[in-house]
């Protein structure tokens, strides 16, 4: 190896070291030149070693601007003269022994590294080279900060971030500066937060504050329309935001008499408890924050009352059939006592837990587990739960964006948000063609027509309206009537998909057709609640749902069942469960008579009545199923015969000649409908083994107390035209 290969590696190693040390990115060495002829002009030599040296200056001046922390001495380009030593000699010699010009070389070394720079031309003068001995760490060398900031528009930038490096890198001090000034920000920072929120304290008062004096001065002028603090405390029980009691702890330990529920059943058994004990003190629990109600005019007559009031606070009053006025809840506000008190009142009373569900009835202790696992006691107890609506799997299992348009019907809170979309002009899809489907439909249809409204649309599976209840004939003419009033019937179809599009849901059919509608109304009946049958361990009945119940409708000893969720024995047409107000009414009323110590069994047939809108009106009792034999008897109007708009003023002049029967084949006894195009009045008979068991009057009211009475004898008739006559269908 060769002296200059070893002092090529010094270099390098030197180089490594020094990048090691000072942690700091540095140009790679340069390269050494080849090897080139040698010249011997002065007057070229002269005006290259004045290039050489200037250039050299150029780059020390910008080497010592980049590397600000080099300490070699590299401010004053030095060159020294090439001396080789013995074994230089022996290679500049044999080299030189070759023919040809003399070749010398040039060594060019980092400033970092080396004292000079050694000079390309072999007999340089000393007055033209710089001795290394004089270039011992001169002082640093001034820059005019002017002249570099003509010569970079961007050196003051590049200075200060290198004063930030250099601040930043120099040890703890530079640590404690940075800790300081975070600190200093963050203190900053909290105190703009604090600020903030301070203003929107300062801003929410004053906003509160205009409101309460606005309320003030609108409450003086007008002192009927200003909330007093009762009230208010209604409205927000009505509203569902607060639960009466605020706890479950506020609720007496042990009362005489417990109903579980607040429907309609549930109150009707209160009344009897009363009627028979007269300082009896009731206990109620309910799972709505409202008193009990009646739901049949949430369907029917609240969406014919002429401006009906939107404010819940005032009992959802309606006009009834008779032309009198009434509120849509049973008792008013005051009529209730409140369930801290209901022990310390003398006279007794009912007292309404709302906003409660029972988990658990121990009937043998008689005890009643609240879902917070508060225990009540009681002496007798009764469960009038009622049912909950049904929905479709493929609503209840849909996105929230498509649920948020897809309803039940069953609360006043849902007649609010349907009359909302009505008087918005909204298009109502709904589902069902049963009593609550067909019934909100000819309503729906008849509120848009007054109020300019959307579209209503009802989509089922079966051919026509009410077609589980009546028979075909008088189904497919009740559908067309139905469409005369305006509501969109799509029968013999189901939904099969249910999108979002916009602001709308889009409703694909199986029949190819599609709708876009603003809210979908599910009505497809509904399942009785009895979820406290398993940990309660009382026995439903696996077909027909409900609490099974013996004739005295008691589930266990002093614990009693009533309403919707009541399966009781009827002695003529077998076991059964019914959803109707009239056996909510009369069964509870049983129970509640034999809560106070009698033994009444149940043998009512209670009835059920609809409208389907100004001009359909029915009532039916016993068993009603269209899948029943039938006879049907009518009487046809004359064509001069004008019928009204109301049902309650038909009349018919038509003679007995009118009045006709006709059988077919099948399981139907019907009218023909080619003969009978307009069935004005008449009775439908439902038969069973060759006996009534069921009876449906057509526009024909208050004929109840025969039909019952008919049903009861449980005979065989010969001819029902004949019993038609006693129904005075063309009186």
């Amino acid at each position: 190896m060769s002296i200059w290969s070893v002092r090529c590696l010094c270099h390098k190693f030197c180089r490594q070291a020094h990048i090691l040390a000072n942690r700091r990115i540095i140009p790679p060495a340069q390269r050494l030149p080849q090897v080139v002829n040698g010249t011997n002009r002065p007057a070229h030599n002269s005006l290259y070693q004045m290039v050489k040296k200037r250039t050299l200056e150029a780059r020390t001046k910008l080497q010592a601007n980049k590397y600000p922390n080099h300490n070699a001495c590299m401010k004053v380009a030095k060159t020294v003269e090439f001396v080789p030593d013995v074994d230089e000699v022996a290679q500049t010699t044999t080299v030189s022994n070759l023919q040809g010009p003399q070749i010398s070389f040039t060594a060019l070394q980092d400033p970092q590294f080396r004292v000079g720079y050694a000079d390309t031309r072999p007999n340089s003068t000393a007055q033209d080279v710089l001795k290394s001995s004089q270039c011992e760490k001169p002082p640093a060398l001034k820059v005019d900060k002017s002249d570099e900031l003509e010569s970079d528009p961007c050196a003051e930038f590049h200075r200060l971030r290198r004063e930030t490096s250099m601040s930043g890198g120099s040890g703890d001090g530079g640590d404690d500066d940075n800790k300081k000034s975070n600190e200093e920000r963050l203190k900053q920072l909290k105190i703009k937060c604090f600020l903030g929120a301070l203003a929107a304290l300062l801003a929410g008062g004053l906003i509160a504050w205009l409101m309460s004096r606005r309320g003030k001065r609108s409450g003086a002028g007008d002192d009927e329309t200003a909330d007093s603090p009762e009230e208010a405390l209604k409205r927000a029980k009505i509203s569902g935001l607060i639960s009466t009691p605020r706890s479950s702890d506020k609720i007496p330990q042990h009362v005489p008499y417990l109903i579980i529920g607040g429907g309609t059943a549930a109150f009707s058994a209160f009344r009897a408890i009363k009627s028979n004990d007269a300082r009896a003190k009731v206990l109620m629990i309910s799972n709505e924050y409202r008193k009990p109600y009646m739901r049949p005019p949430l369907s029917k007559e609240l969406w014919y009352t002429p401006n009906p009031n939107e404010d819940p606070i005032k009992d959802y009053r309606f006009k009834q059939w008779t032309g009198t006025e009434r509120s849509l809840y049973f008792e008013p506000e005051e009529f209730f006592v409140d369930p801290e008190k209901l022990q310390d009142s003398v006279n007794g009373g009912i007292a309404v837990a709302q906003g409660f569900a029972v988990k658990k009835v121990d009937a043998q202790k008689r005890i009643v587990t609240l879902n917070d696992g508060y225990q009540i006691g009681y002496d007798a107890c009764l469960i009038a739960t009622g049912c909950a609506p049904k929905n479709l799997p493929m609503f209840r299992d849909a996105p929230p964006s498509v649920q948020e348009k897809v309803m039940v019907y069953r609360t006043p809170d849902d007649f609010d948000r349907l009359r909302r979309y009505a008087l918005q002009k909204r298009s109502i899809t709904i589902v069902g063609n049963g009593f609550v489907g067909s019934e909100l439909a000819c309503s729906l249809a008849h509120y848009s027509k007054q109020h300019g409204g959307g579209k209503v649309y009802q989509v089922f599976q079966e051919k026509g309206n009410m077609s589980k209840v009546l028979p075909n004939y008088l189904s497919d003419w009740t559908t067309r009537k139905m469409e005369a009033q305006g509501v969109c019937v799509i029968p013999d179809a189901s939904i099969r998909t249910a999108t979002r599009d916009e602001s709308q849901l889009k409703l694909e059919l199986n029949n190819g057709m599609s709708l876009l509608t603003d809210i979908v109304v599910v009505c497809v009946g509904c399942t009785p609640n009895t979820a406290m049958a398993g940990p309660s361990k009382l026995e439903v009945d696996r077909s027909l749902g409900g609490f099974v119940v013996n004739a005295e409708l008691e589930a266990r000893r002093n614990l009693f069942v009533a309403g919707d969720a009541s399966c009781f024995y009827d002695p003529l047409l077998g076991r059964r469960r019914v959803e109707h107000h009239d056996h909510s009414v009369v069964s509870g009323r049983l129970a509640g008579e034999n809560m106070t110590g009698a033994k009444k069994p149940y043998q009512h047939q209670s009835m059920f009545w609809s409208d389907l809108g100004p001009e359909i009106g029915y009532e039916g009792i016993g068993l009603v199923d269209s899948s029943l034999p039938t006879v049907g008897v009518f009487a046809l109007p004359s064509q001069s015969e004008k019928r009204a708009d109301s049902h309650i003023d038909v009349r018919s002049d038509a003679s007995s000649k009118n009045v006709y029967k006709k059988m077919t084949d099948g399981p139907d006894l019907v009218c023909d409908p080619n003969e009978a195009p307009n069935y004005g009045k008449g009775v439908i008979f439902y038969l069973k083994n060759d006996k009534i068991v069921g009876i449906l009057l057509w526009n024909l009211f208050n004929r109840i107390g025969l039909a019952r009475t008919i049903i009861n004898e449980n005979k065989d008739y010969e001819d029902l035209n004949e019993v038609a006559k006693l129904f005075e269908i063309h009186a």
